[in-house]
């Protein structure tokens, strides 16, 4: 009797199909056995961003055939937590919801297999895209205003981890919207203009807020810029009660002033190493911080090809709605940056109220005769941010002729365009009246003329 044991060690039946595929198979392996292994390395996704020159014919036979595939990784950065999903080939590896960054170190810190990661871009993405490059990873920067393109919030399903799977399987199959990343000393001078428009921005309301409780009060402080306005209190003759009340106020006054005296002296320090703020600066209406946030937020004037590209991203051009062969502009669009948007349109202003002759005022006053004048200066915006570019571009500071030159030929095209409109017009009235009245003879040929007979009877 067999037991367990020897019907275990016993090797199973080989059919002739098997033996036969068997015997071949060593046959094939002793034609091969004086050849070198190839080797074959896992083939790249498709959807992965360039940046890898192609691979030319001397280089097929040395080597595997093709580099390793990078990983796909997407991080959904949170306040309280980030989602990381890594996807490859189509299916979800690794998921972890973490609390930090440094607890993701197993997976996408220093040594670990490189890997090209996408994070929205939000408050901390600059810090997280250096950390990134500093651990040897590839970080893709993805535009949040497109973000639906990628299907992130579809049937209405949207949360922490959804977020990141998307963003994971969008960066596999490619097209993602991405955005740019500022340079760092761009990066910080961003910073210190954000700290200052909140110090501007605090300092107006408390002055505002002042100024209503003496109103309420029965008193009335004159008129005055807000860096002096703490002193105008101080020397203005207001009652004790109106006095100890707003003194709270004051002092919070007294301190943002002496804040933003050291902010504006570290921004004029940073826009003294900036020849372009310098060449900016040149331009009517166009101070240094100004110029300064125009620079923080385009980065390099060599992103865009024209004009019209930076007046966009700035969101200073009409939307539009245009299907069904109609055609309709409405407001501007106020996408990107509102802070530099501000600055523009505050420049704009400057510029249309000045007493010298200008071309871009002449330019906002013929719009605003036609248009209005919020409109005109909505357009005479737009218009800077083109003239500043283009200085950028050039590296030339501002010259009215040449932007007169520029606004007469759209006045002049405007005026043609004009002159064209009316005339086609016209020569449309006179095509109307010419087939009317060629009708009415037709019709008088085709009517037939009444007889003697009939007239008698009539």
């Amino acid at each position: 009797m067999m037991t367990r044991a020897t019907e275990a060690l016993e090797p199973p039946p080989v059919t002739a199909l098997a033996a036969s595929r068997s015997i071949a198979t060593r046959l094939e392996g002793k034609r091969r056995a004086g050849r070198p292994k190839k080797r074959v390395a896992d083939l790249s996704p498709s959807g992965l961003p360039g940046g890898t020159p192609a691979r030319s014919e001397a280089q097929i036979g040395l080597g595997a055939q093709e580099r390793s595939a990078m990983r796909n990784v997407a991080l959904d950065l949170g306040v309280r937590k980030i989602c990381l999903c890594e996807v490859r080939a189509g299916v979800v590896t690794v998921r972890r919801t973490v609390r930090s960054l440094e607890e993701l170190k197993d997976v996408i810190g220093p040594g670990t297999p490189e890997a090209c990661v996408a994070i929205e871009a939000c408050r901390e993405a600059w810090v997280v895209h250096a950390t990134l490059q500093q651990w040897g990873h590839h970080p893709v920067l993805v535009d949040t205003t497109r973000i639906r393109q990628i299907g992130v919030g579809e049937h209405g399903r949207k949360n922490d981890r959804i977020d990141a799977e998307k963003l994971a399987r969008a960066l596999e199959r490619g097209g993602l919207p991405l955005a740019h990343v500022l340079s760092p000393s761009r990066q910080m001078l961003r910073h210190e203009l954000c700290v200052r428009g909140a110090l501007v921005h605090t300092r107006a309301q408390y002055i505002t807020t002042v100024r209503g409780i003496v109103r309420a009060m029965g008193s009335k402080l004159p008129s005055c810029e807000a860096p002096h306005f703490h002193q105008k209190v101080k020397a203005s003759a207001l009652p004790a009660a109106t006095r100890t009340v707003v003194q709270p106020l004051l002092a919070v006054i007294a301190t943002i002033d002496a804040q933003l005296v050291e902010v504006e002296q570290r921004l004029e320090v940073a826009c003294d190493q900036e020849p372009v703020i310098q060449q900016l600066a040149t331009t009517p209406g166009v101070a240094k911080i100004v110029a300064a946030t125009f620079v923080s937020v385009i980065d390099d004037a060599g992103r865009f090809r024209k004009a019209h590209q930076v007046q966009s991203y700035l969101g200073l051009v009409p939307s539009e709605d245009t299907t069904g062969g109609r055609r309709r502009l409405g407001c501007i669009t106020k996408s990107g940056n509102t802070y530099a948007r501000a600055a523009l349109v505050e420049a704009a202003w400057c510029i249309y109220r000045l007493r010298a002759e200008d071309p871009l005022k002449l330019w906002a006053q013929s719009v605003a005769r036609r248009r209005g004048s919020r409109i005109a200066v909505t357009g005479l915006a737009r218009r800077l941010a083109g003239v500043l570019w283009a200085m950028w571009r050039d590296r030339t500071v501002y010259e009215p002729a040449r932007v007169a030159l520029a606004c007469a030929g759209g006045l002049r095209a405007a005026a043609q365009s004009t002159e064209m409109q009316a005339a086609a017009l016209e020569r449309a009235a006179r095509k109307i009246h010419r087939l009317a009245r060629s009708a009415k003879a037709a019709a008088r040929k085709t009517t037939p003329r009444p007889t003697k007979e009939q007239i008698t009877t009539a």
